[in-house]
């Protein structure tokens, strides 16, 4: 069984900071892609930050070095966190993480329930 629980979504005031978490867990056996995804209210969604063995690690355009993310593994867990920083109303969304997540029998994608982020003028 493979899990993926986010944490840290909350409101913040313009110019804010604040730090997501996503902790995937299980009997994996390598997650070789894991990224924040957002969406905002009307608009589809796009890519956050993500890193990748094969491709490294990705920002979104919007991001103009605001935010880093970082990946730290312990045991059966991995964690992926995104510092966010200098916050802005149009980074008010609903965050998301995405794990490709092999076990010893299949590779699947997993994502997370969620994280709402409001940055308040």
């Amino acid at each position: 069984q493979v899990q993926v629980v986010e944490d840290g979504g909350k409101s913040v005031q313009f110019g804010g900071s604040l730090t997501l978490s996503c902790a995937v867990s299980g009997m994996f056996v390598a997650i070789d892609d894991i990224g924040w995804y957002r969406q905002a209210p009307g608009k589809g969604r796009e890519l956050v930050a993500a890193i990748s063995t094969r491709y490294g690690t990705e920002y979104g355009d919007f991001v103009k070095g605001r935010f880093t993310v970082s990946r730290k593994r312990d045991k059966d867990t991995l964690v992926l966190v995104l510092q966010m920083n200098d916050l802005k109303p149009e980074d008010t969304a609903v965050y998301k993480c995405n794990a490709i997540v092999k076990t010893s029998t299949s590779t699947g994608t997993y994502w997370g329930q969620g994280s709402q982020v409001t940055v308040s003028p």
